[in-house]
């Protein structure tokens, strides 16, 4: 049975396909509430889903050798309103209120997210298509100022060579 829809995505669906893939990264770790600082790896797999209407997104991170942090997002792009959107559900066990949302700017694509603690922005730059990197800050409730959690690199890796999804 098909079931890929008949349809020809929009352009800004398009533009999430650039996640689309197994990445292997190298993490910086700034110390905060919730992490020491330090080095990290992670490990990414992203696949369309819906004829490519959305992008599912495992991410596992890993310090020595240990999974340190896990997320499952889900990238779409909100027609009515005009933005790109992530809703994220991780290891730390917050459930969000509404999704992080937000737009391209060339090649980056930064979301932002509020919620009672603060809040989050993280920001994906497309290098080229086989490289990206991500940055994500954090500005806590009642701050002006934005603190850097965790800067990586990532490159796209074959995807036999992670394991464990």
């Amino acid at each position: 049975m098909n079931t890929a829809p008949s349809f020809t995505l929009s352009a800004e669906h398009q533009r999430l396909q650039v996640l689309v893939g197994a990445w292997r990264g190298v993490e910086e770790i700034s110390a905060t509430q919730w992490a020491d600082d330090g080095m990290a790896e992670a490990e990414v797999i992203a696949e369309a889903q819906f004829g490519g209407l959305f992008v599912v997104q495992r991410y596992r991170q890993k310090r020595e050798g240990t999974v340190s942090f896990a997320a499952h997002s889900v990238f779409g792009f909100d027609q009515a309103n005009g933005f790109w959107t992530m809703h994220q559900f991780d290891s730390m066990g917050f459930v969000p209120a509404s999704p992080a949302t937000g737009s391209w700017n060339g090649n980056e694509l930064t979301l932002e997210r509020s919620s009672p603690r603060g809040a989050a922005r993280v920001t994906y730059g497309f290098d080229d298509a086989d490289t990206y990197r991500m940055k994500l800050q954090f500005k806590p409730a009642g701050s002006d100022a934005w603190q850097d959690m965790v800067s990586g690199l990532y490159r796209r890796v074959s995807p036999s060579t992670i394991n464990g999804f």
